[in-house]
């Protein structure tokens, strides 16, 4: 989290036409002798030429454009639910991928964020959030990944109208049971690792028909097992 944050920081100086990598070495020096446990493999030195790698191709990709970096970086979005309370969101960019614009989301990480099944970057909670305050239907993951060989995805998905209307219904419902005293947890799809990958009911949540005859659909022969739902507990 320490290293991601420092990333970020670079990131914003890159669009303000400053030295990114300058920017990643001062914000990152500052934890040069924190006490971190790294991963095998991992040090301060490590990461931060992993990072500077990373940024390099950045901007050799030039697919991000941030009009506004000053107003548009880390965009603090309010909303009022009722008389006393507010829903606070901070958001990384608004700019355009490839020419798009949309809600940005930057990701460091050491392992690629899943591709298939197409559309499942829409069930992220996380960019359905983002979506839903800041009504802006097309929203963006750009993940840096750290490797020896510098990879960075850019991942776009829609968030539809029911998605944000059904986000606020979650969030009215929340805050309800908060005021109450009762704190219910949600799940949802969170990158990179995920039990959505893996769910046999994902074909459902994506209208995906191959995934639901492949998951959810009895084979011949599945009937001789129908004895086992007459067993008592």
């Amino acid at each position: 989290m320490a290293f991601g944050r420092s990333f970020e920081k670079a990131l914003g100086t890159y669009f303000l036409r400053e030295d990114p990598s300058a920017a990643l070495f001062k914000e990152w020096g500052a934890y040069r002798d924190a006490p971190f446990e790294y991963k095998k493999g991992d040090s301060w030195d490590r990461l931060v030429h992993q990072g500077v790698h990373l940024l390099e191709r950045f901007a050799q990709d030039d697919r991000v454009q941030i009009s506004c970096p000053k107003k548009d970086l880390q965009v603090k979005l309010v909303r009022s639910l009722g008389a006393n309370n507010e829903f606070v969101s901070y958001i990384d960019a608004l700019g355009e991928l490839d020419g798009t614009p949309c809600v940005i989301d930057w990701k460091t990480t050491a392992s690629r964020y899943p591709e298939e099944p197409e559309g499942l970057l829409a069930l992220d909670l996380q960019l359905i959030c983002y979506s839903w305050i800041s009504g802006i239907s097309e929203v963006a993951v750009v993940v840096f990944v750290r490797k020896n060989q510098p990879e960075i995805q850019y991942l776009r998905a829609t968030i539809s109208d029911e998605q944000r209307r059904e986000y606020g219904r979650l969030v009215e419902t929340t805050v309800s049971q908060i005021e109450a005293g009762q704190f219910v947890s949600h799940s949802g799809i969170r990158f990179p690792q995920n039990g959505c990958v893996s769910c046999s009911h994902l074909g459902l949540c994506l209208n995906n028909q191959p995934l639901i005859d492949a998951n959810l659909i009895r084979r011949a022969g599945a009937a001789d097992l129908d004895w086992l739902n007459e067993l008592d507990d």
